[in-house]
């Protein structure tokens, strides 16, 4: 059964984590065009190669199509019309509009294979990047908001998908048009064709101005709306606590400044967009300005037909629609590259926590020992360290409490028993052997967790109970409900085990929730248990209910229990007192309060403070 352990981390508090992770390396202006990138991304398309061929082959089709019109028309004026052929007015007209039938479908079908290619393409890249996500340890979501991660996983593979799947064809269709109407023009008339190339130099000079200024820009874009992302997600999750403490207002307005980073993030790219491709559009007029005035003259002269002449302000034309549709490409390659990086930058991210080459499959037939063997940890290099050549036997099918104070290390125990981090120094053995030489599935598999925060997912209850089993039948199902003596609350709801948990588990209480947790883990029948502070946010009677349910689910297992309330853990069978990062003191419940040390204390103090209450 996987699980994750919620964790503090000094120095890093949500805001900082996403800027952290939103600036700096992200905003550096990069290449244009990124090799790197594409070559990467190009090999999403390999499975898909035979329709990516198709749509190469009626881009091919189309892009002859397209200079064969004008060609006809040129016919059909200088043939037919000039000499008046009805015969061959009727033929060169079929010609045309079979021409521009065939034009229609070959468009209609490239579109469709171009279309299907880039949603499973967009399906694929998403489910890599998830798969990957869940990889990684929870060193790197515990420093990188989820909102921003979440706009990786949207925005920035939305932007990949445009380029792979329809930017390719378009950059390769486009050129061959541009190549084939120059080549076109220069047969029909060299001096209308070097007059229409003169304005080529100023879109070059265009074209190199917006490459440059686009590069910033775009990345620039990419930064701000993973910052909305992140903040959006992070004060949603947060409303509660917003609301309780009337920040409504304060919050808006930081909102405000991401959103409004974001606004003219995207204007100053737009900006470039609006410059550029007007002074496109303008350049195209101009040379089909210059061919009416230099082209009537020759017609006028008897120097070029008028056929010729028609004909080359269609090519004009449809020269021109190419170089705009590449200029747009740019900015679609610059959004793709700036999200390229991100994307790449997260499928590189290696692991922390990895599996050895050889790494064995754990195997337990019953409750194990899991011993610590001065151990050091800390959560991240830079950070002070968290444990301490700390020493720690836990015997087969022991109950272990930790107390201590807040920060003193407790949580940081229970997530090297399941090496969701790795230690610094020393080893942790289960049955002897060294986590870090057991495959982290089937460590994890042997481990139920109990959590404070217990999450449910939106899902049915009985779903979330068999989460760890997904396997298991509705009966097994009740059946762990009650012994973790959830079923009667489930069963008194009028959809029973099929109610839905609303988001964010709004429609259980906290001890209900708890309940559910402790069904699920009864229910994979680990031999490592873990409790982390399961009854601290409880009412007595509640947690009259979650101590009994524990007593079943303590039976022939290996356990460790963070404990806030010091009252629940008197018949544990060892209580070890954690401060500093290490253990000092450990016991039984009376062989501790006997000693009158530490533990003793703590106890004195919460006594105290529950009989003043």
């Amino acid at each position: 059964m996987g699980f994750g352990i919620g964790v503090s981390n000094p120095g890093m508090g949500p805001r900082g984590a996403l800027d952290s992770f939103s600036g700096g390396e992200e905003d550096r202006r990069g290449a244009v065009f990124n090799r790197t990138v594409v070559s990467r991304m190009l090999a999403y398309l390999r499975p898909y190669a035979r329709q990516m061929s198709l749509a190469f082959g009626t881009m091919l089709a189309i892009t002859g199509l397209t200079l064969l019109t004008p060609y006809l028309l040129k016919q059909i004026i200088d043939q037919a019309i000039t000499h008046s052929n009805r015969a061959d007015l009727i033929r060169l007209s079929i010609y045309t509009a079979l021409a521009f039938t065939a034009l229609y479908g070959a468009t209609t079908v490239q579109q469709y294979l171009l279309s299907w290619v880039g949603q499973r393409v967009l399906a694929n890249l998403r489910s890599e990047l998830f798969t990957h996500l869940q990889k990684l340890s929870l060193s790197y979501h515990d420093t990188h908001i989820v909102g921003v991660t979440v706009s990786r996983v949207m925005n920035d593979v939305a932007a990949i998908n445009e380029l792979l799947s329809q930017g390719v064809i378009t950059l390769v269709g486009d050129l061959l048009v541009l190549v084939g109407i120059m080549i076109i023009m220069l047969s029909m008339s060299p001096y209308l064709a070097l007059l229409t190339f003169i304005v080529l130099p100023l879109m070059v000079l265009a074209t190199v101005w917006f490459s440059h200024h686009a590069r910033g820009a775009f990345r620039r874009t990419r930064t701000s709306v993973a910052k909305v992302v992140g903040d959006l997600a992070e004060d949603i999750s947060g409303v509660r606590v917003i609301q309780a403490f009337g920040q409504e207002g304060t919050t808006q307005e930081r909102f405000s400044q991401v959103n409004e980073a974001n606004r003219d993030a995207n204007i100053d790219a737009m900006n470039l967009s609006f410059i550029f491709l007007p002074v496109i559009e303008f350049l195209g007029v101009l040379a089909t300005v210059i061919v009416l005035w230099f082209g009537g003259q020759a017609v006028a002269r008897g120097i070029v037909t008028l056929g010729t002449l028609v004909a080359f302000l269609s090519y004009v034309t449809r020269f021109f629609q190419p170089i705009q549709e590449l200029s747009r490409m740019v900015t679609t390659l610059q959004t793709a590259m700036a999200g390229g990086e991100q994307v790449l930058r997260l499928l590189d991210t290696v692991p922390d926590v990895q599996d050895r080459p050889g790494a064995r499959e754990l195997k337990l037939a019953g409750a194990p020992r899991i011993t610590f063997e001065q151990v050091g940890f800390r959560y991240r290099p830079g950070l002070p360290e968290v444990l301490h050549d700390l020493n720690l036997t836990i015997q087969p099918g022991q109950t272990v409490a930790l107390v201590g104070a807040t920060g003193a290390g407790k949580s940081s125990i229970a997530n090297l028993i399941g090496r969701f981090y790795e230690v610094e120094k020393g080893a942790v053995r289960i049955d002897g052997v060294d986590v870090r030489e057991m495959t982290q599935a089937s460590l994890h598999r042997q481990i139920g967790l109990v959590p404070q925060d217990a999450f449910l997912f939106s899902d049915t209850l009985a779903d979330n109970i068999r989460f760890g089993r997904p396997e298991a039948s509705d009966a097994e199902v009740e059946r762990a409900a009650r012994l973790a003596n959830a079923h009667d609350f489930i069963a008194a709801r009028p959809e029973s085990y099929q109610t839905r948990v609303q988001e964010g588990a709004a429609n259980l209480s906290v001890g209900q929730r708890q309940l559910v947790c402790i069904a699920r883990a009864i229910l994979t029948d680990p031999h490592i248990l873990i409790l982390d502070e399961a009854t601290s946010n409880v009412d007595s009677l509640t947690e009259a209910l979650i101590q009994d349910a524990l007593r079943t689910l303590f039976k022939g297992r290996t356990s460790v229990v963070i404990a806030h309330r010091l009252s629940t853990i008197r018949n544990a069978d060892l209580i070890c007192v954690v401060d500093g990062g290490t253990i000092v003191e450990q016991g039984t419940h009376a062989d501790l309060l006997a000693r009158g040390g530490a533990y003793a204390a703590l106890y004195q103090r919460q006594f105290g403070e529950e009989s003043e209450a």
